[in-house]
């Protein structure tokens, strides 16, 4: 069985194949980072323009990479949502002109369930799990009890982790993407030998036995940090770059403590459950930061899991873990309809209460 997987939820144009095996026959991204890092940030306008005009492109390459023609496909997998609602339409119309044309499955894919599923491409790993998903727009536990059976255990009340560590590099001048500028900054500081102990930031949520979130009032109390330091000059102005790499190693110890401790909240009450996790995933681009998969995986071997997390190349977004995900569900019978919706929100478990604040993504 071999998929097509396509990939246009944010900023990244994505086309992969996958057989179900496990071998990735072709993986190419076409990262739009230089198009955005002038505004700081994923402009929504922008990134579906360049999805429509590279995505084409982009899946004769990874369809010539693999060797194959469109008969030798079993199927067509794409982003469905949620995401920015202008690139999710370009890759499902994209997807369903293809199943069309081929005469090919149509497969939408929860964009969530593929980073859900992708620790399964790269492990032989059972159901169920319990999953910290943890990205730019996303920061939720789940108990993955099957394909399509998710339990929401825990998940933001206003910002992810992403979007703190982007928001907290804009506020240092340590430019865009933030996650990965961040944890060059603290590397830095810490080959100097700084610490960040010194530098009170808080630890949000802290010993409370439900697993939630809560970034904001961390990247708050950074900001007033980076203000009575700046002084005169203001947010914005001219920061020694020795005290901003020494605010982010800071910044990212709050984040990773505050990740360890509310992993260790979810450990527990998904034991409480009837069925028990037999692994501790982590998905989602925040987990390619090498100190978040460090604090995790000492969580995860004080509490008896498994650690499980995907190659760095399937962290953050790719067409890789959808093609996988439509593979899943193709195992299943699981097909979608052509008149099938994209979708800005689509929950993974759609019983899940709704909970309070603006960053909240259902």
């Amino acid at each position: 069985m071999i998929v097509l997987g396509i990939e246009t939820s944010c900023d990244e144009t994505a086309a992969a194949i996958v057989r179900d095996d496990g071998t990735i026959l072709a993986d190419l991204v076409l990262s739009q980072l230089a198009d955005h890092r002038p505004y700081g940030g994923v402009v929504p306008e922008i990134a579906a323009r360049s999805h429509l005009e590279h995505l084409d492109g982009l899946i004769d390459e990874a369809m010539r990479k693999a060797g194959i023609d469109y008969d030798a496909l079993d199927g067509i997998a794409a982003t469905g949502g949620p995401g920015l609602i202008g690139g999710v339409i370009v890759g499902v119309t994209m997807a369903k002109a293809i199943a069309a044309a081929a005469g090919k499955p149509f497969l939408a894919i929860n964009h969530l369930e593929g980073h859900a599923l992708s620790a399964r491409l790269s492990d032989t790993l059972e159901f169920p799990y319990l999953l910290l998903l943890v990205s730019g727009g996303h920061c939720q536990f789940l108990m993955v009890e099957d394909v399509g059976s998710y339990k929401r255990l825990g998940t933001t009340l206003d910002d992810a982790a992403g979007e703190a560590f982007d928001k907290a590099a804009k506020l240092l001048g340590l430019g865009y993407p933030g996650g990965p500028a961040i944890e060059r900054a603290a590397a830095r500081a810490a080959a100097r030998g700084e610490t960040g102990s010194g530098i009170d930031l808080p630890r949000p949520m802290k010993g409370r036995p439900q697993p939630d979130f809560s970034f904001s009032g961390l990247k708050t109390a950074l900001r007033h940090l980076v203000a009575a330091r700046a002084g005169a000059k203001g947010i914005g102005g001219a920061i020694d770059a020795d005290w901003g790499e020494a605010y982010a190693l800071a910044f990212q110890n709050a984040v990773v403590e505050t990740l360890a401790d509310r992993s260790e909240a979810a450990i527990h009450v998904a034991r409480q459950g009837a069925e028990k996790p037999g692994a501790f995933v982590v998905a989602g681009g925040v987990a390619a930061n090498r100190s978040v998969r460090a604090a995790l995986a000492a969580v995860a071997e004080r509490n008896g899991l498994r650690f499980v997390v995907p190659p760095l190349e399937h962290c953050t977004d790719n067409a890789a873990m959808i093609a996988w995900a439509g593979i899943e569900h193709l195992k299943r019978g699981d097909i979608s309809a052509l008149d099938f919706a994209p979708r800005p929100r689509w929950p993974l478990d759609p019983d899940a209460p709704k909970r309070g604040g603006a960053g909240v993504k259902a």
